[in-house]
């Protein structure tokens, strides 16, 4: 496909493929900007309902202005084909982060999760759902400093799982989402609303702390089952250098029922930011600070033998 023109872009290197969407590296004829260019599975252009919520979800996704969603520029067809183009992010996806890098300190993943959890809040205040939020869905590119060195973004909104399964395109992975990272209710097939993003952002989380999602297994019917009735295993129970306080956290964020959990994503990284502030070792071992240094006693009164 490389070098084809698609509408007004010039495809180039393929950057990413999914079960029925490929991405390209393409080039902006009539701006001169380089784009992420999604091109979908040409029968699903053949479905008028499809179709029509593929239109009104792009819509939607592209109203929302947020420095951590990844802004779509257009959405059409062109000789049966339906396309999105959005901005191009130079960087990876934090799947491929967590491949090379492995599980990332708890600051970190703050970092990056807080960024997320707003992007999550801003579709939710305007009824978006994204549906399926994975480590592949988030891309990670260079931040403005070293306070800030990650900047994240949520992508693939505009193509849900919901206008999928309308359409009688219902296979595993394409109406259940990433079955790794799915919420109970959608199992269950209970309506859904922002709660069940916030339980795949904490499978998210979860993994960038520990190396794995809470629930691993053999047989994607024994992992459905989990999702649905087992309780997650306690993240400091994987990660020695958590605090127990982070375990209560994802116990909530990752309840079987929504009502049961965090009402806003940003709630839920504010909550484990602060169970991370428990992490301190000296606390934790239940041994005592070090003294102050000589030259410090006096803003210490009552403190012990002073310090070199």
């Amino acid at each position: 496909m490389r070098g084809r023109r698609i509408a007004g872009y010039l495809l180039g290197d393929e950057i990413g493929r999914g079960g029925m969407a490929v991405v390209y590296k393409a080039a902006d004829l009539n701006l001169g900007r380089t784009v992420a260019l999604k091109l979908l599975a040409p029968e699903l252009a053949r479905n008028d309902t499809f179709r029509k919520r593929f239109a009104y979800e792009s819509r939607a996704a592209a109203a929302i202005e947020h420095p951590h969603i990844v802004p779509v520029y257009e959405a059409g067809e062109t000789n049966g084909l339906l396309y999105i183009a959005m901005r191009f992010i130079p960087g990876r996806d934090l799947r491929a982060l967590l491949d090379d890098e492995g599980p990332l300190p708890l600051a970190t993943t703050c970092r990056i999760a807080v960024q997320v959890a707003s992007a999550l809040d801003a579709a939710h205040a305007h009824d978006l759902v994204h549906r399926d939020v994975t480590p592949r869905n988030i891309l990670i590119s260079e931040g403005i400093d070293s306070d800030r060195p990650e900047h994240a973004y949520l992508t693939d909104f505009g193509l849900t799982k919901k206008s999928l399964s309308l359409t009688g395109f219902t296979s595993t992975d394409q109406f259940i989402g990433t079955l790794a990272y799915v919420a109970p209710e959608r199992i269950s097939g209970h309506p859904v609303d922002g709660r069940c993003d916030l339980y795949g952002l904490a499978c998210v989380v979860y993994e960038m702390l520990t190396g794995a999602p809470p629930f691993l297994r053999e047989d994607d019917f024994a992992l459905l089952w989990a999702h649905q009735y087992d309780p997650p295993p306690a993240p400091s129970g994987q990660r020695s250098d958590l605090p127990p306080a982070v375990d209560a956290v994802f116990a909530r964020a990752l309840a079987k029922a929504p009502e049961e959990r965090y009402e806003t994503c940003r709630a839920f990284v504010a909550a484990l930011r602060a169970a991370g502030r428990t992490a301190d070792p000296s606390i934790r071992r239940g041994t005592a600070p070090p003294p102050p240094p000589r030259w410090a006693i006096p803003v210490f009164p009552g403190a012990g033998a002073p310090g070199a």
